[in-house]
């Protein structure tokens, strides 16, 4: 068989002698080649899914159902066949079919934007997707949202339970803070495994970041998350990663050394 591709000896031997048999041989006819075949497609822009192509689609039907997956009109594309990293060649005759080409299962259909103009990602960028937005007030005052509708039925935070806990917990807030002072040495008790986490008390009020009491505390070891400042507003001064804010009642106060204190021998209490 002879193969009439003009640029036959451009091509990689395997692709075009598959290719040239499947366009030319005239004893195939479509439904010879009527299958369905799952290829990943992708772009430049990030795009990877997974698709399933039926093989007696024309190059031109394929980009027609590749446009709305990759954002790039048909018109525009060119289409890149891979296995692995390797490129086995363009699918780039519009009116062939699919399964002229040597396409097997889970090779890759690459999809190139010959268009330099085209803006960029307007599929995937959320960023530029104009959004709907409401202010708290505007979201307080709608009849329709999952809050009013909770209010009415009362439930979650607004049933008669979570009021009841509500109450109790500003109620432990307060008893818990009244016992704490500046200069205090305490224990933040943060995790259900009893690990605790020794410093000093540096604030205790109220703060603008969260409403409610909070107490400031200087940890003895760099296990905190701020410098006793939160969102640009100082509470305390202490060395970064050392400060922290935890509610009144994962605070007990009482008579915590640090800990190199905790490890010094008789002999280095004597001598220093």
């Amino acid at each position: 068989m002879v193969c009439r591709i003009a640029d036959f000896q451009k091509c990689r031997r395997c692709f075009c002698e598959f290719s040239a048999f499947f366009c030319f041989s005239p004893f195939l006819t479509p439904t010879h080649i009527m299958s369905i075949v799952t290829v990943i497609v992708t772009t430049d822009e990030n795009i990877n899914a997974e698709r399933r192509l039926e093989k007696q689609w024309t190059i031109l039907e394929l980009k027609g159902k590749l446009e709305p997956i990759t954002g790039i009109p048909a018109s525009t594309q060119k289409l890149q066949l891979h296995q692995g990293n390797d490129m086995l060649g363009s699918l780039d005759d519009d009116t062939r079919m699919l399964g002229s080409y040597p396409i097997e299962n889970f090779m890759r259909v690459h999809v190139v934007d010959t268009n330099p103009h085209r803006v960029k990602n307007q599929f995937t960028d959320v960023s530029q997707v104009e959004k709907f937005e409401l202010t708290e007030e505007e979201y307080l005052n709608r009849a329709d949202t999952v809050r009013a509708f909770k209010e009415r039925h009362k439930l979650g935070r607004f049933s008669e339970q979570a009021k009841q806990d509500r109450a109790q917990f500003e109620k432990d807030t307060v008893d818990a803070a009244q016992k704490i002072k500046l200069g205090d040495r305490c224990m933040v008790q943060l995790l259900e495994d009893g690990m605790g986490r020794r410093g000093t008390v540096r604030f205790v009020g109220e703060t603008e970041f969260q409403p409610g009491l909070w107490v400031g505390v200087q940890y003895d070891e760099p296990l905190g998350k701020n410098d006793g400042s939160v969102q640009g507003t100082r509470y305390f001064t202490c060395p970064p990663k050392h400060g922290a804010f935890v509610r009144p009642t994962k605070v007990t106060v009482g008579d915590f050394p640090e800990d190199d204190d905790i490890l010094m021998s008789d002999d280095d209490l004597e001598e220093m």
